[in-house]
This record gives structure tokens, sequence and C-alpha cells, in this order.
């Protein structure tokens, strides 16, 4: 193969020296940045004994609020799983009873309401359509499991607890 230029470059190879040869120089060189790694702060997290801090846009597990009343605030209008992209979220509405008054808020509520917490993807998107402020990414990490269906969140994990009158 010819060469496309008739340029040549001439390299020259010059004599190692001494402590060149012996390799004393890259050896100190590589031990200084050893050794300065010992004084910089750890990378790591040690996760079980130290917590890491989250920013304050940290979108976590889902929760179902209540109102001041202890009433839930979801009135199952649906625009929470209409809105979700990865279709995580379903549920089935249901009329309120005379006896279910202190419990929900309108005359319609959630009776089931799951999140498939392997599906969602934490968009935020169900957090913004609702417009009774029920439903907040607030929650902390969902936890690891080894099962499916213990991914499936319903309303015994997902509404927050009523607050105790004192």
């Amino acid at each position: 193969m010819e060469p496309l230029t008739s340029k040549k470059k001439v390299l020259e190879k010059k004599p190692l020296t001494l402590a060149e040869r012996l390799y004393l120089p890259a050896i100190a060189k590589g031990m200084a940045i050893t050794i300065s790694h010992f004084f910089k702060k750890e990378a790591t997290i040690r996760y079980p004994e130290v917590e890491r801090e989250f920013s304050t846009n940290f979108r976590g597990m889902h929760s179902l609020k209540r109102d001041e009343e202890g009433k839930e605030r979801c009135t199952a209008c649906g625009l929470c799983a209409l809105s979700c992209p990865a279709e995580a979220i379903t549920m089935i509405a249901a009329e309120r009873k005379p006896e279910e008054k202190e419990l929900y808020r309108e005359e319609k509520y959630a009776s089931v309401y799951e999140i498939n917490m392997l599906r969602c993807i934490f968009c935020g998107l169900c957090e913004e359509a609702c417009p009774k402020e029920a439903i907040y990414l607030d929650g902390p990490i969902v936890p690891a499991d080894y099962l499916r269906k213990d991914f499936i969140y319903g309303k015994d994990k997902l509404v927050e607890q009523p607050l105790t009158k004192k």
C-alpha cells in the first residue's frame, strides 16, 4: 500500500536513564496518588448504617392522603389512572354508604386502588393529574422483595394513617 503523502515522520528512540530503567519515578508517582486517596472523602455510602440524603424533588413511594377531618381525599375520578403512561394504576369506584360518611369525602370513592410498583416509572403524572391532591409521591424508597405479587400495593399500604386526636 502506498502512502498518501510523501512526508515521513522520523522517530528517535532515546536511551532510558538509570532512574527510568529502575522505574523509580513511576513507582513514586503511583505511591503518591495512592496515598493522596487516603485523605479524600469517601465516594461510597455505607447504606444500611448511613442513609443517603435525597434532593427536594425526589419521588418516592405513592401515598394516598387524608383531609383535615381524616377522610380519604380520593374521589375515584380516575384521572391518575388515565394519566399514567405505564398503566400501573387500577381502581374500582363505588358509591358511599350512609354509615361510611366519616370515611370518605364525596359520594363516590375508590373501593379498590392498586399500584403495580414494577410498572411504575415514578414520572409524577398521577400526582399532577389529581384534582383533589389525593396522591403524592412523597414516601420512602420502594423496598425490595422476592415475589411479584408483593409489588402490587393496595389501599392498605398506600393510604396514610389518620391523625390521632388528642
